[in-house]
């Protein structure tokens, strides 16, 4: 049974910076591409980011939504089960609740909902003054 677990979230001012966790169980880790989506109040789901699994060719290793390129960086540490997201120069607009997402059976390139099968609970982040 996969298990995929959030942690970082909170409240930073504009500017400022977090970085979320995912810790996933149940399979191979190191085998699976992972994804970050978020969604806001009354929005639907969005994909944030997604990087490959590891050992393939597929370029780009890493993929970003045009509106966080340059400020977040996703990355994993396979050693450790965890998929992290760096975010940085946060802005109002990056509030929502944050889920971590495994890639599914139907995984093309990551950046859709229904490529991935297993999520976390969510973790919220406020950009506030």
């Amino acid at each position: 049974q996969v298990q995929l677990v959030e942690s970082g979230g909170g409240l930073v001012q504009p500017g400022g910076s977090l970085r979320l966790s995912c810790a996933a169980s149940g399979r191979t880790f190191r085998n699976y591409a992972m994804g970050w989506f978020r969604q806001a109040p009354g929005k639907e789901r969005e994909f944030v980011a997604r990087i490959n699994r590891s050992g393939t060719t597929t370029y780009p290793a890493t993929y970003y939504v045009d509106s966080v390129k340059g400020r977040f960086t996703i990355s994993r540490d396979n050693a450790k089960n965890t998929v992290y997201l760096q975010m940085n120069s946060l802005k109002p607009e990056d509030t929502a609740v944050y889920y971590c997402a495994q890639e599914g059976s139907l995984y093309v390139r990551g950046v859709a909902v229904s490529e991935y099968d297993y999520w976390g609970q969510g973790t919220q982040v406020t950009v506030s003054s």
